[in-house]
């Protein structure tokens, strides 16, 4: 039976521990060692998150999944805020990254990014009750916040400039290492909109309804990856996991997780749509 252990960065790192080396073939490699060393973002509900010191939520529950099929190799997750997250992947501190990618052109050409595991498609976030935000359009004149270095502030400067063209500049865009900070400081008033993905901000409604109201969505779809290196010794554990995951989609498995942690099924394509 496989295991599952997670860690923080810190330990992992003061402790030396290293991706599966480059020069060989790195899913043999971690069956051959007995370990899968993945990167992970744990402060992104619902799908990862700490709750009783052990890092759960939906990604941990497809990777529950996922490791049954790597009979006797543990699952050893760096927990690192997102800035970290891709550069760490690149520099080999670990196998993979098991937390949400939104499926960027731009990833799409640097990173082999897997099947999609959700939807990610971009929607903003406001206090309840305030009327006067009901659209995109809305959040002119307004301050927007969203985490540093992610999809969802490029979504947002584009929508910002969208809306400076048509004459309705946003009065600020502040950014923040987690998303945990942008909520806290809409909850109270720092920042009048929170821009994320539809599941995440989904979530916070789900949880806070008496604070936090969804607006709507905006722009095209998207979609949540996991991702690997693009290179050649890479290239067998980036196909196993996509196929495990497609697995999983047309088994109806993610649909029912997807019930489980979003309360209703997400329509996913079995492969990310080419980059244009």
């Amino acid at each position: 039976m496989s295991r599952i252990f997670s860690l923080t960065a810190g330990l992992l790192l003061g402790a030396g521990l290293a991706a599966t080396s480059a020069h060989a073939d790195l899913l043999e490699s971690i069956r051959a060692d007995g370990t899968f060393t993945v990167g992970t973002e744990a402060r992104f509900a619902p799908f990862e998150y700490i709750e009783d010191g052990e890092i759960v939520g939906y990604s941990a529950d497809i990777m529950e999944y996922i490791m049954a099929e790597l009979d006797g190799v543990e699952l050893i997750r760096m927990d690192l805020p997102w800035q970290g997250i891709l550069p760490g992947l690149e520099r080999e501190r670990f196998d993979y990254v098991i937390t949400s990618v939104t499926a960027t052109p731009e990833r799409i050409q640097r990173y082999h990014l897997s099947a999609p595991i959700a939807d990610a498609t971009m929607a903003i976030l406001k206090r309840a009750g305030e009327d006067e935000i009901g659209s995109p359009e809305d959040i002119g004149g307004k301050v927007a916040g969203a985490q540093a270095g992610s999809a969802q502030l490029e979504a947002l400067e584009a929508l910002a400039a969208e809306l400076e063209e048509a004459g309705m500049p946003l009065s600020d865009i502040r950014t923040y290492t987690g998303v945990d900070e942008a909520y806290a400081d809409l909850g109270t008033g720092r920042v009048d909109v929170v821009i994320n993905s539809l599941p995440n901000l989904l979530e916070a409604e789900r949880t806070r309804p008496d604070v936090f109201e969804v607006v709507g969505t905006f722009g095209d779809p998207v979609y949540f990856s996991w991702a690997g290196r693009r290179d050649d010794q890479s290239a067998a554990l980036n196909a196993f996991m996509d196929e495990q995951i497609q697995r999983l989609n047309e088994d109806g498995t993610l649909a029912e997780l997807q019930e489980k942690w979003f309360g209703a099924p997400m329509d996913l394509p079995l492969e990310l749509p080419a980059a244009e």
